[in-house]
């Protein structure tokens, strides 16, 4: 077994889940999908729990990441706050995919606790993202920032979850522009 194996399956798994949530991962639809046995998964991932957590720890390890480099190479905090409904998008154009956290939160009652762990520390890496840019860009005051940044971060998840459910991304461009003009999102 190779680490580009461990790799392929943690990438293959993220897209299951983006598409069919938990209940989706399958070791043998998945061993199929890379090319491997059903076996060998269980050499890096134990059980669906343990591969579930590391696809949703990956997943928010990669957001974290981003949202740090967005902001850094972003020309202004506001400016990388009007880009950060494009993280959301993104999903949506691979296929009519969800943010893989938020579609395991719809699940949260019947994902492993070490799951339902990581899925939280998604949304609070995004929204401790939002908070601290949110107050960088002047957009609110540090004690507005916690709830604005929930608001928001709320907001586009469920725009997300909207579109999806329509396969219809330009919903979701249409309900951002819609916190746009309504101030929830700076214009």
């Amino acid at each position: 077994m190779s680490l580009n194996a461990r790799e392929e399956i943690l990438a293959t798994a993220k897209l299951v889940a983006q598409a069919h949530g938990y209940a989706g991962l399958n070791f043998r639809d998945l061993a199929e999908q890379v090319g491997i046995k059903a076996a060998s998964i269980y050499y890096y991932f134990p059980s669906k729990a343990d591969l579930a957590a590391a696809v949703a720890k990956r997943y928010w390890e990669d957001s974290a990441a981003y949202l740090d480099g967005l902001l850094r190479d972003s020309a202004s905090p506001l400016d990388a706050l009007r880009q950060y409904p494009k993280t959301f998008r993104w999903a949506l154009e691979n296929d009519n995919r969800i943010c893989l956290c938020s579609f395991m939160s719809a699940q949260f009652d019947d994902v492993p606790e070490a799951v339902r762990v990581e899925v939280q520390t998604f949304a609070d890496v995004n929204i401790e993202w939002l908070k601290k840019t949110i107050i960088a860009a002047k957009v609110a005051t540090p004690r507005q920032a916690d709830k604005r940044a929930r608001a928001i971060y709320s907001g586009i998840v469920g725009a997300q979850l909207v579109a999806r459910s329509r396969n219809d991304i330009a919903l979701y461009d249409g309900l951002i522009e819609s916190y746009r003009s309504t101030g929830l999102l700076p214009a």
